[in-house]
């Protein structure tokens, strides 16, 4: 049986003004899992992501990443995994291969592997000969694609992605996906929410839907979705929710 990559049991996280953001959400990533967290703006998405990396504090329940608690281990936590966040905010006053450098220190990456993955990843997204400028002159796609070279470093075994694809040109989007591939391959998981149904049902093995914080669906996206479309069900699934 796949290794348990990523489980959540019974989040709940609330703000501030009393509203719950994530109520009682459970969840399994296994290795080799594309998993697609889909729902609506303000459905929670962000916040579960926010959550399971160590960003944000939660209310009540568990998160583990390969069986360490994010909780208790958050430090190991964040050492087997990567974020990229919807709108990557990079350190704009030092060049590209500065910030690869950096994370590569932070996640103690020697120094020749290092280099290797640079030029192989700098080069599928074409940007080697960009390393060298300030990140301040970056358009938003070059810094996306510096910020996911940088996940990559590590070799993480979760890759947690909030919406991949948004501002990445159709080249990089299609040789993204073909990491994910690769990675999933060689026992790693991939998590990450996305608003673009087709890519999602296209991309992924597994299939959650999340609305106003609850988990709704979830599962093979060939069980949840049937013999309809994955549009269709979510639409579906969303108006018989509100009923």
């Amino acid at each position: 049986m796949a290794n348990k990559i990523l489980e959540i049991k019974n989040l709940t996280k609330s703000y501030g003004n009393g509203k719950v953001a994530v109520n009682d959400l459970s969840l399994d990533v296994y290795a080799g899992d594309i998993y697609g967290f889909i729902g609506q703006n303000g459905a929670g998405k962000t916040t579960t992501l926010r959550a399971l990396t160590g960003i944000m504090e939660f209310d009540k329940g568990e998160i583990f990443i390969d069986g360490n608690s994010v909780k208790e281990k958050p430090v190991l936590c964040k050492s087997l995994l990567a974020y990229i966040p919807d709108n990557p905010d990079l350190y704009e006053y030092l060049t590209g291969i500065q910030y690869l450098n950096y994370i590569g220190d932070i996640f103690g990456v020697e120094k020749q592997l290092r280099s290797e993955r640079v030029r192989k990843y700098a080069d599928i997204f074409r940007i080697s000969d960009d390393l060298g400028s300030l990140i301040g002159s970056y358009s938003h796609g070059m810094k996306q694609k510096l910020a996911i070279i940088g996940a990559l470093l590590h070799a993480p075994k979760l890759m947690v992605l909030d919406e991949p694809f948004v501002g990445l040109d159709p080249e990089a989007a299609f040789k993204l996906k073909e990491i994910f591939r690769e990675m999933c391959a060689a026992g790693a998981a991939i998590f990450f929410s996305t608003h673009v149904l087709d890519v999602a049902e296209k991309l992924c093995n597994k299939i959650a839907i999340i609305k106003a914080g609850r988990l709704i669906a979830s599962g093979n996206i060939e069980d949840v979705r049937g013999d309809e479309s994955l549009e269709s069900v979510f639409l579906e699934v969303l108006e018989n929710d509100a009923r």
